[in-house]
């Protein structure tokens, strides 16, 4: 569980580099929301990583195991790559951001194709919700961590030493990757097509395939709308940098690492279904907090119950996601398996980026998180109607 906690850390700490911590330096240059959104399609490998995740099946590095080869090299190129963005001027050009946000990208998702395989393989079935809450703690953690450095240090000595100081960083994880225990997974597929084509049809093959896939895709669309223009909104809402990166970021933080425990804890006694249904409904509703602040402008405890109740609600809700992911991965193909499922899931998230600033500028912020309410409805009611399923592949 400690190596899931700090592997599940090194998969945390480049997203918001390229996430929030870009959306908040192009916010410094006056940029529209629509600009920023549109930047943040450069997150598309996250989506595409099924597309070389057998090659992390079929082609184990020679060194530290069938995984963890893997999470060093990339580990060490992730590294390079945030340093380089410490070169690059936005103000000229986005051009040069764009591309070395996307290489930084690339390397991050090949990383979550091993450590997500990893947890898959050395998972017991009575330990997913645990290793699932141990994985987000890790990824929520670092991910504030990540983002507060960015923000202090770009607030008080610019962007320059901030990506130099977020590489420097991403090399401790090395060590954790080093010391993790081996998964004893030995299993290599004798071809690439086999690392393909059987994995796909042991997927499909499960009862209600397409539908459970369905849940995967849509149980979180929501969620994942509300929080896409995050930084903006209480950049705009009148948080300054600092703020974000020291205040309001550790109450997201905080929330979401309670969220996580919470949510392990609770699906031990609820089962995948009822957690769910029920952490389902909770981030849903907890999206419509922010109408409050949007309305209010700058108020600390509008923010403060706001930011702290949705993501306890949607931290929850991704335990049960992550679980209902590993109940369906086989872990001789789990490299494969958990990129496609984890690309469905994080395909809202990363395809939402233009129709978000889109109404964030053309609505209002108030109108974006009335819309983040109405769009999570049809995920519930699939979970609803495939209640059976789910159920099944819980007792499996």
């Amino acid at each position: 569980m400690l190596a899931i906690l700090l592997l599940g850390a090194a998969s945390g700490f480049p997203n918001q580099i390229t996430e929030s911590a870009v959306q908040a330096w192009l916010k410094d240059l006056g940029k529209s929301n629509t600009t920023i959104g549109l930047m943040s399609y450069v997150a598309m490998p996250y989506l595409l990583k099924f597309l070389w995740a057998p090659f992390v099946d079929r082609f184990p590095m020679p060194f530290l195991g069938r995984r963890r080869g893997w999470m060093l090299v990339m580990q060490l190129a992730l590294a390079a790559g945030i340093a380089l963005m410490a070169l690059q001027n936005p103000a000229v050009s986005l051009t040069p951001i764009a591309v070395c946000a996307l290489a930084v990208v690339f390397f991050s998702a090949t990383q979550d194709i091993a450590v997500d395989a990893y947890r898959a393989d050395v998972s017991l079935p009575s330990e997913r919700g645990l290793a699932a809450a141990a994985a987000n703690l890790g990824y929520r953690s670092a991910s504030w961590i990540a983002l507060a450095v960015a923000l202090v240090v770009a607030d008080h000595f610019g962007w320059r030493l901030a990506f130099l100081v977020l590489a420097a960083a991403m090399l401790l994880f090395c060590l954790a990757t080093v010391r993790a225990p081996s998964t004893h997974n030995t299993y290599q597929p004798r071809s690439l097509t086999e690392s393909v084509v059987e994995p796909l049809k042991e997927l499909l093959g499960t009862p209600g395939a397409l539908a459970l896939i369905s849940v995967v895709l849509l149980f979180k669309i929501g969620d994942a709308f509300s929080n896409k223009l995050f930084t903006p909104f209480m950049m705009d809402v009148g948080f300054n940098k600092t703020e974000i990166g020291l205040i309001v970021k550790a109450v997201f933080t905080a929330s979401s690492l309670i969220g996580a425990v919470l949510g392990g804890v609770l699906m031990v006694r609820l089962g995948l279904l009822r957690s769910m249904l029920i952490f389902g409904v909770m981030q849903a509703l907890s999206n419509l907090l922010y109408c409050a602040l949007a309305l209010a402008g700058k108020s600390w405890p509008l923010m403060v119950a706001a930011v702290g109740i949705e993501h306890v609600a949607a931290a929850m809700g991704s335990i049960a996601l992550t679980a209902l992911i590993m109940a369906l991965c086989d872990t001789r193909y789990s490299a494969f398996q958990y990129a496609v499922l984890s690309a469905l899931a994080l395909l809202p998230r990363y395809s939402l980026g233009y129709p978000a600033g889109w109404t964030a500028d053309h609505g209002g912020w108030y109108t974006y998180y009335v819309t983040s309410f109405v769009i999570a409805l049809p995920g519930l009611a699939l979970v609803w109607f495939m209640r059976a399923r789910i159920t099944a592949l819980d007792e499996r």
